[in-house]
């Protein structure tokens, strides 16, 4: 039987590195409708704050199945007991394998120990895997809590 672990880890691990640039790929690929390039991918993730993704005001996470990196996702404090969830990506080569699940099950437990009551998220419409996989786990739509040019949905749930 395999196992999924979810863990902290510093978003500038090997493991964490390697998916945070398969996340950007991908999200990036998608958006354009064509390959994202390395120099692209570069430039995504350069001063994209995924430093504030660590103590006191966010948290990363990396999800391992059976041991291999697969899964990785973050937490980031917006103001006194509201969390967001952002740069949530399980590897296609484990998707369907219950990752999602347990990822953001580590995510909501990692908000609440930043004293979050709630948690929110915005996300596009074409990323419909994490949208079900969000509505699945109790997220509804809310109204837009911030705006930007990739944001064309938003959800929340009391945690």
């Amino acid at each position: 039987m395999t196992t999924w672990s979810v863990r902290p880890e510093r978003f500038d691990t090997p493991d964490a590195t390697a998916l945070r640039r398969d996340y950007y790929d991908e999200v990036a690929s998608r958006y354009w409708k064509r390959p994202a390039t390395r120099a692209e991918i570069d430039d995504g993730l350069a001063g994209d704050g995924v430093e504030k993704l660590s103590a006191p005001t966010g948290e990363f996470v990396v999800g391992r199945h059976d041991g291999k990196a697969g899964a990785c996702g973050g937490v980031l404090m917006l103001e006194a007991g509201t969390a967001e969830l952002t740069r949530v990506y399980v590897r296609p080569g484990f998707r369907g394998t219950g990752g999602g699940g347990v990822l953001l099950g580590a995510l909501e437990e990692a908000a609440r120990g930043l004293e979050a009551r709630r948690m929110v998220l915005n996300t596009r419409l074409d990323l419909v895997e994490a949208r079900a996989l969000y509505v699945r786990s109790g997220y509804a739509e809310i109204p837009a809590y911030c705006e930007g040019p990739y944001m064309e949905i938003w959800y929340g749930k009391d945690l």
